[in-house]
């Protein structure tokens, strides 16, 4: 049986998940977002950060959020920034299947990761995560576009917004572009934190 379709983001108080521009990844502002993920032991540890870090509810919110994903999409955006970024032994530990008009063979790395280059659309590139995945979730991984285009066709079930105390007051905004008008949102449950605090939602066809 097919698992669900989920994203889950950081998001600052005024909307915004990432700053415009890739060379601003790791930068004050998006460092102030992701600072309730960094501290957490299991985060650290999957990205080979070093030893300590925080446990407790938020970390339990990362493990559970890894150990559910069977595979990964994301856009061609959010992959050339990461490209850059990760490690040889990259986080996801999954197949990641990546929405572009490249024509590229498949990447191959450590820990289980391989990146698959989907040349004919968000459709074809989820039916490929969701044989991969298994029993498991597909996770949309972003960016803010990727997530959107995923929303607008109802592909997605449901959603985590982990919102930090932060504003970014410019950015890629996460529902820029959607189409409110075709989409429903159930509030599932809410979860505060010294850092953040934990919003999950259903998704729906409205």
């Amino acid at each position: 049986m097919a698992g669900t379709v989920f994203f889950s983001v950081s998001m600052s108080l005024d909307g915004f998940i990432a700053p415009d521009s890739p060379e601003e990844l790791m930068g004050q502002q998006w460092m102030e977002l992701q600072h309730w993920v960094f501290r957490q032991r299991f985060f650290r540890e999957n990205l080979k950060l070093g030893t300590g870090g925080e446990e407790g509810r938020d970390n339990d919110i990362v493990r559970e959020t890894f150990e559910r994903t069977g595979a990964s999409v994301m856009g061609k955006r959010m992959f050339d920034a990461g490209e850059q970024m990760w490690p040889e032994d990259p986080p996801f530990h999954t197949p990641v299947f990546v929405v572009t008009h490249e024509k590229r063979a498949p990447w191959v790395r450590q820990g289980g990761t391989t990146f698959h280059f989907v040349n004919d659309g968000i459709e074809s590139a989820l039916r490929q995560a969701r044989d991969a995945a298994g029993d498991r979730d597909v996770r949309v991984s972003g960016g803010g576009e990727t997530i959107v285009q995923y929303l607008n066709a109802a592909l997605v079930d449901e959603f985590h917004v982990a919102l930090s105390p932060v504003l970014f007051g410019s950015g890629i905004r996460l529902f820029r572009g959607v189409e409110a008008g075709r989409v429903a949102l159930d509030l599932v449950r809410a979860e505060p934190s010294p850092k953040t605090t934990h919003l999950y939602y259903a998704v729906h066809a409205r």
